[in-house]
Order: structure tokens, then sequence, then C-alpha cells
């Protein structure tokens, strides 16, 4: 191998299987590029340039094979292991979540000095005040309601007063131990450093850290995000809890209005009507979980209207004000007002980047209209030097984007790979009972995007699971490219949804089609048997079809 070639990557157009892969590659080494790997679903070829090799006769070998070859960028090589030089470390997290640990990781695993800047709690928001936490009290509120409203004939069961205390405590005591073992305990495992304080950059190349002066090769900014509350009239003044205050409760309250129908505003809000408050979700859109399928919106709005909650959709929360013992809130919805009286106000309108004080202005880094950081599809910021990852870069708020952003901004800041941003397929989930699932793109997405497409909707009465569970309120709906049948979208209603979806996920990013989708195995009295039946409704009637019919 010629010591001095320069890594690079090929974007190829035409390739269409495996096959196409296996050409490209003897065509380019043909041609005298050394190391190539190609990827024919993302179209591009990995390889490493020899001195004296040029770019029009790589090119030609791709067109000789027939392939249409397209921009060739030539990566950096990365930065020097080993020492920092005039440097405290190669690189510097701002910031101690999800992203920031991911980085950490992989660069001291490539050999480069790390520290991560911290002025509050190890591991960010999935376990401290996210995922972690709200999760579990989900599933505390998930089974008190189930031990009440089974379907089951011949079983007694009840569910009594919630100890919320209890709950909140044994919710704090895993915290407290995934805190310790995810996260802190790493540090020493790994070998970098973390240093506590509050960081602010002084300069293009200099993080002040409560007085000290660090100087780092690369920075990486990795702070997160934290709960927003709109501007309505007396909110400040009448008190609010937020996801991570609503956590800290140990009292049930009576009567909860949820301001926001999205993720967040319908787990907790979901969570306290389980254990007996009476909740009241109040959304500015036409209908809640707005960036779902709008079958997905009504079904899930039917079990909660069901389970006892009120909804106000298309509605705008004009003020509120705190009595002695209540807090009443005006809302407007369409040419009515109504006055809501409730016990707490949970507000749950999104999350804020936070930028604030870390003097990133001084530093040269853009930021949006938000506070986000602008950055590339490498995760670049305007000034070179400093990278961003996770929520603090606007980017989708879910702990494995935080996680992969981290590790790609590794690769691309020192190892030098020229990585881009892919977020094709990518999941989300609502934890709500039944649980909300989705990859790729709603129906609506993908006509925007220019694409023919077809769709099939399969009601959970359809599904042999749903059925011997006496649950049939959910449905599946995929979208599909019209003409190759090519899977664009998925979206799962139904028990179990977000362990459902990883196989959508796989079916969108690889290009699979529904018929291929339909021909697969797939477990019967499964949920996940619903995507193969979804898939199958694009040119059978599942009705018609026995238990377990191809």
């Amino acid at each position: 191998m010629d010591t001095n070639a320069r890594p690079a990557i090929l974007e190829v157009g035409g390739m269409t299987c495996d096959d196409c892969a296996h050409h490209v590659t003897a065509a380019l080494e043909g041609a005298g590029a050394e190391d190539v790997s190609v990827t024919w679903r993302a179209g591009e070829a990995r390889l490493s340039v020899p001195d004296g090799v040029s770019e029009g006769t790589l090119r030609a070998a791709v067109e000789g094979a027939g392939y249409r070859p397209g921009t060739l960028r030539l990566l950096g090589t990365g930065i020097p292991k080993g020492s920092a030089g005039s440097f405290d470390y190669d690189l510097v997290v701002v910031g101690a979540g999800s992203a920031a640990f991911a980085a950490a990781i992989k660069a001291t695993e490539a050999g480069y000095r790390v520290a991560l800047v911290e002025h509050g709690t190890l591991g960010g928001t999935c376990v401290n005040v996210g995922c972690v936490p709200s999760k579990a009290l989900l599933r505390a509120g998930e089974l008190a309601w189930a031990a009440g409203h089974h379907p089951f004939a011949g079983l007694t069961t009840s569910s009594g007063p919630v100890d919320l205390s209890a709950l909140v405590a044994q919710k704090d005591e895993l915290v407290g131990d995934l805190r310790q073992m995810k996260y802190a305990d790493l540090v020493s495992d790994y070998g970098f450093t973390v240093i506590e304080g509050h960081g602010r950059f002084s300069g293009p190349g200099v993080l002040e850290v409560d007085g000290r002066s660090i100087r780092a090769r690369v920075y990486l900014v990795a702070t997160g995000a934290s709960p927003a509350a709109p501007p309505i009239p007396g909110l400040a003044e009448a008190g609010y809890l937020t996801s991570t205050t609503a956590l800290e409760l140990t009292c049930v309250p009576k009567r909860l209005v949820v301001i926001g129908a999205n993720a967040i505003g319908l787990e907790l809000g979901q969570f306290f009507l389980h254990v007996g408050a009476e909740v009241t979700f109040v959304d500015v859109a036409e209908r809640i979980a707005p960036f779902e399928e709008p079958e997905v919106s009504e079904a899930l709005a039917s079990v909660l209207v069901s389970q006892g909650a009120t909804i106000h959709t298309g509605a705008q929360v004009l003020g509120l004000r705190r009595e002695a013992d209540h807090v009443e809130v005006n809302v407007s919805v369409g040419e009515n007002q109504i006055e809501l009286v409730c016990d707490e106000v949970l507000v749950a309108t999104g999350r804020r980047p936070n930028t604030e004080g870390l003097g990133l202005e001084d530093a040269g880094v853009t930021l949006d209209g938000r506070g986000a950081l602008v950055v590339d599809d490498e995760l670049r910021s305007s000034n070179p030097q400093i990278y961003g990852a996770g929520d603090v870069t606007g980017a989708p708020q879910f702990v494995y984007v935080s996680a992969y952003e981290g590790a790609l901004a590794v690769d691309n800041a020192l190892l030098g790979a020229g990585r881009k941003l892919d977020f094709t397929g990518l999941p989300r989930v609502t934890f709500t009972t039944p649980q909300i699932a989705s990859a790729g793109l709603t129906e609506a997405q993908a006509e925007a995007a220019g694409y023919e497409v077809e769709t099939s909707v399969l009601p959970l009465s359809a599904v042999p699971r749903a059925l011997v569970n006496h649950d049939t309120a959910g449905l599946v709906k995929l979208v599909a490219e019209a003409g190759t049948g090519r899977l664009l979208g998925a979206s799962v209603l139904a028990e179990g949804a977000g362990d459902v979806i990883q196989t959508a996920v796989l079916a969108i990013r690889h290009g699979i089609t529904t018929a291929e989708l339909a021909a697969t195995f797939h477990p019967y009295l499964t949920m996940a048997e619903a995507l193969k039946l979804a898939a199958q409704t694009f040119t059978r009637d599942v009705e018609k079809l026995s238990c377990c019919a191809a």
C-alpha cells in the first residue's frame, strides 16, 4: 500500500445491488485505487488514492463499468495521535451527556487526550431527568391502570391509591444506579478527564472554565436542551410543572392541565391519568401527536378519551391565574372561550438548546433563531475547530441520535473520516399506552418530497396478537413508493410498537419493498406480524386469509 495515499469518497450513481458494488470495486482497484469499499445503497465508494492516480482515471474506470461517477472528496488524514503538543487536550467536550460520552469513549479508544467540562450532573438529560426516570414511572402507571381495567373474564384485580412518593424514591434510586454504572464508572474505565465547572469560550480557540484557560485542538459542544415555556400571560406567576419537575411530584394532583400534546405531554399526561388524576390536554395543533399520521392521532385520542381524559385541540391558552387552592386556565377553542380549573399545570411545548452563557459568539460560532448551534452535515460549526452534537444542534431529540452524532463528530474532527449525517429510517417512539412508533416518512412528508405513494392502513382488529390480548385499539400504516413498492415509512400504534418498528427501520434503510416484507417470516401471535399483514394488504384482503397464511 502507498503510504502517501489519500483517503477519499467517490459518489457513484446507478448502483442497485451487491453485484454493482463488486463491479465498481473491481473497476476502481483496476485503476489503481487501494482499500476500496463500495456501498451501493449509499451510492458511494470509499477508497485511498495513491500518488500518481488521477481523479480522471478513477472516473473513467467507473464510467467504463457502466456507472455514473459523481463528486470525489479527498478526506483529511486526521489529527496525529500521541501528544497534544502545545494544547492541553486533543478534544474538549462541553457537556457530559450521551453525545459527550459517546465522543469521549471513541476518542480515547483511538488514543487521543480527552476532557469533558460539566457544571452540573454527569449523564445529561436521558438518565437524569428524561428517558430513564420517565419510562420507569410510565411503566408503573401502566400497571396501575391495567390492574383496574383488564379485559379478561374470570379475573378479579383492583388498583388502589398510588403512593407516588414511594414510586419517585424507587425511580431516583434507579437513576442513581444507572448514572454511576453508565457514566461515572466509565470515566476511570476509559481514562478521560472530567473538569467540573462552567465552560465559556473567550475566543475562537480558548475555553475558560471557572478562571482556568484550556486549549484543545478540537472542541465539541454537547450541552443538550432544557424545557421551554411559551410566553403565556400569567404562566410564571401561577407556577407550572415541566417535564423535569413533574417527575419530582410526591402527590398525585387531583386535576391536571397539560399544555402540549406531543410526545412528552402525552406520556406524562397519561401517566398522571393512570395514577388517578383528572387530565385535560390542550394543544394549539388541530390534533394530538401532530407529527404522526392522522390515523394514529385519531386512534390514540379515542384511547385517551376512553380512559377519562379531556382533549382540546386547535386551542390557544390565553392566560393563567392562580387562586388560593387552584389554577384557572383561560383557553380559546374556535370561537369559544372556556375556563379550566386545575391543581397543577404541566407545560410540554418543547425544549430550547442550552447555548446561553457559552460565549459561542466570541468563538465565531453561528446560532439559529432558537439558539441552536448551526452545523453542517459533518457536524462542523462556522468555526472549523468547534463541532456540535445532540440536542444543542436542533437535531432530533433522541438519546440514540445524540450518541450517534457524538461518535460521528469524533470520526470527522479527529480521524478525518468525512462522514455525513444520515437519518434514513430514523425511528421515534412515544411511550403511551398503546405506544406510538414510527420510522421514515409519513404519507404527507413523502408526498412533499416528491414521491408518488400508495398506503395501507391495517386496524389491530385484523392482528391475531391483538385479538388474543382482547385489545384492538391501534393500527399499522405503511407508506410505499408507487410502482417500485419500496417502503418509505411505517407507523405503529400498538402494545410493544417500539420493538415492532425495528423491522421497518431495517426495511426502509435497506430499500426493501412491501412485497419483500410480506414474504418475510414473522412469528405468529406476535405484534410484529402486524407489519407482514399490513404489507400484504397492498395486494390482498387479509380479512380473507387464514391464520399464518402466506
